[in-house]
């Protein structure tokens, strides 16, 4: 297969089933959307900071518990970085909240006062191979002329701002365009290499209707049409990332075509309950088609294609109340067990991509593979903000309502490593393209 990248010029660019599984609690559905909501659009009003121009800156399966390393087809990478420990490592991070300007206010846990650092000492071991620190200046050259995209919900945001910070030691990148609430979507453009890396806020992938305070309390998803706000952009994109779950917990009505298929936890409503499982496979089956259909095509500067797995929340409590993630420590191997929802999320991405690429493997400009952080992610519930989403929140003592994220990651954190493995399919793609030319 040869490589779908081709020189070509990117100027800054200013426009841009069945029933939910019984195994896990009702009130764990209804809770969490509450709590993904509240962090991402209500961190706090006190530190609800503003965002000016930066200049420069920064099928489902039957069993609730499946493995955490199912293989791919016969591309899958050289290393299977699913399998591995968290070890020490004395070097510590690329980048701190000094260096980086586009960490999110919500996951700066240095300049909050997160007062342990030991968080940051950690990498990533996978079993039988190697994964080399991130590398800006390799990342940097063998994407230069390049545009890359991260589509998805809060998590790819997360996936993106590493990215940046990780890359801004090496050349500082440019804000040029935002737009939208929270600046959902945003692009920023690196002189040096003469790449922009850009952020679509798309938290089902395809065709939605967000829930509103002046409109219906449920989303809409229409489930055969892929999002056009990121995907009309498709054309000009050479490497995306996709990055969608926590948002499909959230009470929806599912639509195909003009009929009503179901939907997922809408009491009041009279549409059958079909839970989301079935939902989220028919969101990435969509998605994944129309990017192969777009970008496969032999006239088409084609595309590189990635799916990051479904990353896990670590409450362990309230998510109101103090230590409602209080771990300081990543999980032993074999101390976490994959399991439930967080299990089932992760095989089905994992199934769609299969699926994905045995259809497309006629396509020489389509290359897709996912990005498997479940596992690894699983077992880092110290890297998490808690309670330092916010400034220094016990200068004044505990209250008795204390805020927690424990779904986003802390920057610098073990987000971080996602892009660490995201360079290193890159870079084993670029080798077979060469061998094959």
């Amino acid at each position: 297969m040869g490589s779908p990248f081709k020189d070509h010029h990117h100027p800054p660019h200013h426009h841009p089933h069945s029933l939910a599984r019984k195994l896990i609690p009702w009130t764990f559905y209804a809770m969490l959307p509450l709590v993904l909501f509240r962090l991402y659009f209500y961190p706090n009003p006190l530190y609800h900071a503003t965002s000016p121009i930066l200049s420069s800156s920064s099928s489902s399966s039957s069993s609730s518990s499946v493995s955490s390393s199912t293989p791919l087809l016969e591309e899958e990478p050289s290393c299977d970085y699913t399998n591995g420990k968290w070890v020490r490592d004395k070097r510590g991070p690329l980048y701190n909240d000094s260096t980086c300007g586009t960490i999110k206010q919500g996951q700066n846990c240095i300049a909050h006062g997160r007062p342990d650092m030991g968080y940051l000492y950690w990498r990533w071991k996978p079993k039988h191979c190697k994964l080399p620190r991130f590398e800006p200046s390799t990342f940097l050259q063998l994407l230069r002329n390049k545009h890359i995209a991260f589509v998805g919900d809060s998590m790819a945001r997360n996936q993106l701002e590493s990215l940046l910070c990780m890359l801004s030691s090496a050349s500082v990148p440019n804000l040029v365009y935002r737009d939208g609430e929270d600046n959902k979507f945003r692009r920023w453009y690196f002189d040096s290499h003469n790449i922009t890396i850009s952020v679509y806020w798309s938290p089902f992938l395809v065709k939605g209707v967000e829930k509103s305070n002046t409109g219906p309390n449920h989303n809409q998803l229409y489930l055969d049409q892929v999002d056009e706000r990121w995907a009309a952009d498709m054309n000009g994109i050479d490497l995306i990332v996709l990055s969608i779950g926590h948002w499909f917990l959230h009470p929806a009505v599912y639509y195909e075509g003009d009929q009503v298929l179901g939907c997922h936890y809408c009491p009041g409503l009279n549409h059958t309950e079909i839970g989301f499982y079935d939902v989220l496979r028919k969101a990435i089956k969509t998605t994944l088609k129309a990017l192969a259909d777009r970008k496969g095509r032999a006239n088409s500067n084609g595309i590189y294609s990635f799916v990051t797995t479904f990353s896990p929340a670590h409450f362990e409590g309230d998510w109101d109340k103090f230590g409602a993630c209080p771990k300081t420590e990543p999980y032993n191997k074999g101390e976490k067990t994959l399991e439930g929802m967080d299990a089932e999320i992760r095989q089905i991405e994992v199934e769609e991509v299969e699926a994905a690429r045995k259809n497309s493997i006629q396509l020489e400009k389509f290359r897709l593979e996912a990005l498997d952080v479940t596992n690894l992610s699983s077992m880092r519930p110290d890297g998490h903000p808690g309670p330092y989403m916010h400034p220094f929140p016990f200068a004044n003592g505990v209250a008795e309502r204390v805020q927690n994220d424990c779904v986003h990651w802390c920057l610098p954190g073990p987000v971080d490593t996602w892009n660490e493995i995201l360079l290193e399919i890159i870079k084993k793609w670029e080798d077979e393209s060469k061998t094959e030319e």
